[in-house]
């Protein structure tokens, strides 16, 4: 598939003289729209219906997306909805029409979208007539002006803006980046799982060194997408920042061993699991804190395989058709 580029654009000044003009289906081809002039085109403000807006292009922010968010975006987002409930919205969203007859697409303002859809009222919203590139760009540069992104979430973003098939200069131009630093955000898309990053969150307070450095000890074999989500689960409530901190601090703590060796656990204190090529075993001290479970589970181990794997054939069960 051809990547797309902005190469094409008229740049700055033609988004300005096309402010509010032009109202018909065809998107017109714009030039890199400046965010003051899309925010103050007055005449192309129009309030909709929220349940007529639908989301439109790669997800920028991972606070709504995933299960670990920072400690106050839920607090945030309810001042948020407090705001425009006791005062109205004051920044319009930007929204260009579908394909679809008489609904729009939100090209950024989710959050303002969303409140507003809660509170069941309608949306201030900028109608542009906008191609895919110069959403894009508006997006980029919206986010500038407000949060910065965090570095993963830049990662991400940038990965979402390739898979929708732009180039990487159209990357580089929405996120301002330079070669070397897409180069960064894409080694670490290329070597940490999705369902890690996930686990983990935005990080807002971790840069680039951190990142690099588990994507690196991916990218080595030295940490399992396995053996890292195992590691989120026990670092429990965690926000986000400490969770990268625990599992990078965790990971080094194991030991780097190539893919195919063995790996050793320490699960419990003196409950070692190793793991390797050969086998599965456990090891339980007989002495320390852990003497009473090991006479406890010589009693009862080999119930406990049993029943384990009672329960392993029962959700394992071979296709018989």
């Amino acid at each position: 598939m051809a990547r797309k580029s902005l190469s094409d654009m008229s740049g700055i000044a033609s988004t300005i003289a096309r402010s509010g003009a032009g109202t018909g289906d065809k998107r017109q081809r714009t030039g890199a729209p400046a965010l003051g002039a899309l925010q103050g085109s007055l005449a192309a403000i129009r309030e909709i219906d929220p349940a007529l807006i639908d989301d439109w292009g790669p997800v920028d922010r991972l606070d709504e997306f995933t299960a670990v968010n920072a400690e106050d975006d839920d607090d945030g987002f309810e001042a948020l909805k407090a705001s425009l409930r006791e005062t109205g919205q004051q920044v319009p969203i930007l929204v260009r029409r579908s394909k679809s007859d008489g609904r729009f697409e939100a090209i950024y303002g989710r959050r303002r979208l969303r409140a507003c859809r809660e509170l069941g009222v309608k949306v201030r919203a900028n109608v542009q007539d906008l191609d895919d590139s110069t959403a894009l760009l508006a997006k980029g540069l919206e986010n500038a002006a407000r949060r910065n992104l965090s570095f993963y979430e830049k990662a991400r973003f940038a990965e979402a803006i390739q898979a929708a098939g732009h180039d990487s200069a159209t990357v580089r131009q929405v996120l301002n980046l330079s070669a070397s630093g897409l180069s960064h955000l894409g080694r670490v898309t290329q070597n940490i799982p999705r369902a890690v990053g996930d686990g983990i969150g935005s990080a807002p307070r971790s840069g680039r060194p951190k990142w690099t450095a588990l994507a690196d000890l991916f990218a080595s074999g030295k940490v399992t997408e396995q053996v890292a989500l195992d590691l989120l689960r026990r670092a429990g409530a965690m926000g986000s920042d400490d969770r990268l901190e625990f599992l990078l601090r965790e990971a080094v703590k194991r030991g780097a061993r190539p893919a195919g060796s063995t790996t050793e656990t320490e699960v419990l204190e003196g409950v070692t699991v190793r793991s390797g090529r050969g086998g599965v075993s456990l090891t339980v001290r007989r002495s320390g804190e852990s003497a009473a479970f090991a006479a406890w589970l010589d009693d009862h181990l080999a119930e406990i395989i049993k029943q384990s794997y009672a329960a392993f054939t029962a959700v394992n069960a071979k296709d018989e058709t």
